[in-house]
């Protein structure tokens, strides 16, 4: 593949919060090594969203609210960086746990 590098950073992009909107709205959204990690960072971003609620919520409840919050937060940064290794060495492997529950993009 000739544009390895491009597509490689299309897909790194695609787990920093929203920016997998950029892939989405470019020619690589044709590519299906960038397509796949679009999914990912999709799916990460609605579990971003569900945590945040989630958090939102559990605040109300002192101190165990705060670390579900917490461990929580730190989970979505783990899988965050493990999305984007997973981009770095050209694997389409799904996120731990989060990653195969659903395909948004096909």
């Amino acid at each position: 593949m000739a544009d390895t590098s491009n597509n490689k950073i299309m897909a790194i992009l695609c787990y920093i919060g929203i920016l997998w909107l950029v892939p989405l709205l470019t020619d690589y959204k044709n590519d299906p090594f960038v397509k796949f990690h679009i999914n990912q960072g999709i799916i990460l971003t609605i579990a971003g969203a569900v945590v945040w609620v989630a958090s939102w919520i559990l605040d109300y409840i002192p101190v165990v609210g705060g670390i579900i919050s917490l461990v929580a937060g730190i989970a979505l940064f783990v899988l965050m960086i493990l999305g984007i290794l997973n981009a770095v060495n050209m694997e389409e492997k799904p996120l731990p746990v989060i990653g195969t529950l659903f395909t948004v993009y096909k």
